[in-house]
């Protein structure tokens, strides 16, 4: 029987073979392999428990290799691996591979009791040995929801390592009821503001959709006050469904991260994430001692919802270009590259100046232009760039905050979703599925314009003083804006409508033509 674990290592991971090899000296356990110290740890964690659960913990002198030997071992999931090879090695329990086949992927963590402790990253681990043809999965049964949700048909769930002597070792099937349901119901399916309580705002519910229905970045804008935060939280519930690939990507991302919780499933709704201004490096981008995923990974496949924009790090903010662009975000740690998936929306609010009283008709500003400057330049003229919508949001008459809104997130998602059928379908075949991601020869393609619309956007181009990128951005936002219509054929009304989204390009034009 060849026992396997796994490392998460980025987004792919490595599965590790687990070899043990007992001879006769003085009682002593080695573990070489390149372990950190929780798995050095695990020599201690494992004698107490294979002990307490019935068993005999070998005499002699122990070695454990983990192999491949140079890629780096961490965490406590290697404990249960660790145990059941030591105890094939001495010949304790012979029998467990009777009908199976002889690779195995077992994971958890083993408390001193014998007791089994749920891992994260079952989701991957399980998916990486899918694919390696390795079928027998043992782990917690608290784990088992994840590797179904995976792709595993059968799983032997553990929760105490004396199951092992006794033969009691729980088979899950994929087909059993109980496992049915925790695959189809998640705990993440929260229920975000409906935009109904976003009172007048016409313009900006506008921007909203174009920007949920394309998928394209979005700034907003305004004095304190003015229903930036409030609107982007509910753009959440305008989003479409992930697609299925999205979908577990996004959900191994989450898994990686130990957020995924115990009742396996996948998530079907589009990650919202909003970090704080005050987030580091590592935790918006990833890394760290450990290499966990960043905000901007859990954010892959939905949004990432930055608030006060200029308040976050100027080199946090500017190291978003990349994975904006790519979709994905490298990590080179010790020589070694590792790499997340990083797809997702970036909405951004701030305000117009660091007091936040610019523009404000009843209220006097009392920064100077220096720092009026220095605020702005944070985001920096390559990261706007990369924004299809930038909005100015003004506060609304108090009388308006006591209408009633016609218009629901429900409604809107109708509309959206018809706009989002009409893009799947226009691209079918290709690898991907948004107006956002259309570039280059595709864009002449898909965003072509008659000869008079031609000569009349060239001229607006000139006349806003649009750059390339700014040029290829209108174009698809006035496709978006088309598809939300039902043209087939881009309009002048929708290169209009998209041309006053992108107007606002740099600082100064924030509060001179807002």
């Amino acid at each position: 029987m060849q026992v396997y674990s796994f490392v998460s290592a980025g987004f792919e991971g490595h599965l590790i073979h687990v070899e043990v090899f007992i001879r006769r000296g003085i009682p002593s356990v080695d573990i070489v392999g390149l372990p950190d110290s929780a798995v050095r740890e695990a020599r201690d964690r494992i004698r107490v428990a294979i002990l307490q659960s019935g068993f005999q913990f070998p005499t002699g002198h122990i070695l454990i290799n983990l192999a491949p030997a140079d890629i780096r071992k961490e965490g406590a999931s290697f404990d249960l691996s660790l145990a059941l090879a030591v105890l094939l090695a001495s010949g304790q329990i012979p029998k467990i591979q009777e009908g199976a086949g002889e690779h195995w992927l077992i994971l958890g963590e083993l408390e001193l009791s014998g007791r089994l402790r749920p891992v994260k990253g079952t989701l991957g681990a399980v998916s990486a040995a899918l694919n390696k043809g390795i079928t027998n999965i043992m782990l917690p049964a608290s784990n088992a929801g994840e590797a179904f949700s995976a792709g595993a048909r059968e799983v032997r769930a553990l929760t105490h390592l004396c199951e092992l002597q006794e033969g009691e070792a729980t088979v899950l099937q994929s087909s059993d009821p109980e496992m049915q349901l925790n695959l189809h119901l998640k705990e993440y399916v929260k229920q975000p503001p409906d935009i109904s309580d976003l009172k007048g705002q016409a313009r900006l519910k506008r921007a909203m959709v174009v920007a949920a229905a394309g998928g394209h970045h979005m700034l907003m804008f305004g004095p304190p006050g003015s229903g930036k935060t409030l609107a982007a939280t509910m753009m959440e519930g305008l989003l479409p469904d992930m697609e299925e690939e999205r979908s577990f990507e996004a959900s191994r991302i989450w898994s990686q991260a130990g957020r995924l919780g115990q009742e396996g499933g996948i998530l079907r709704r589009p990650p919202f994430r909003t970090p704080h201004h005050s987030a580091s490096l590592e935790g918006l981008i990833g890394g760290g001692v450990h290499l966990t995923p960043g905000e901007i990974s859990l954010a892959h496949g939905g949004v990432l919802f930055l608030d006060e924009t200029p308040e976050f790090q100027g080199r946090i903010l500017q190291s978003l270009r990349e994975p904006l662009e790519n979709g994905r975000v490298t990590l080179v740690r010790a020589g070694k590259s590792y790499w997340f998936p990083s797809d997702f929306q970036l909405l951004m609010a701030a305000n117009p100046c660091p007091c936040g009283n610019m523009g404000r008709g009843d209220s006097i500003c009392i920064c100077s232009e220096l720092e009026i400057s220095r605020y702005w330049k944070k985001i920096g003229g390559a990261l706007m760039d990369r924004i299809d919508i930038r909005m100015p949001v003004e506060a609304v008459e108090p009388e308006v905050l006591l209408t009633e809104s016609e218009e629901t997130s429900s409604d809107l998602r109708l509309m959206i979703d018809e706009a989002v059928d009409r893009q799947k379908w226009r691209y079918e075949g290709l690898d991907f599925s948004r107006n956002r991601y259309l570039s280059g020869s595709l864009i002449q393609e898909f965003c072509s314009l008659t000869s008079d619309l031609s000569d009349y956007f060239a001229l607006m181009a000139r006349k806003i003083g649009f750059s390339s990128r700014a040029c290829h951005s209108v174009l698809k936002v006035a496709r978006t804006i088309a598809d939300l219509a039902g043209h087939d054929e881009i309009t002048r009304e929708d290169l209009e409508e998209a041309g006053q989204y992108r107007r606002y390009g740099d600082s100064s034009l924030f509060w001179n033509e807002g």
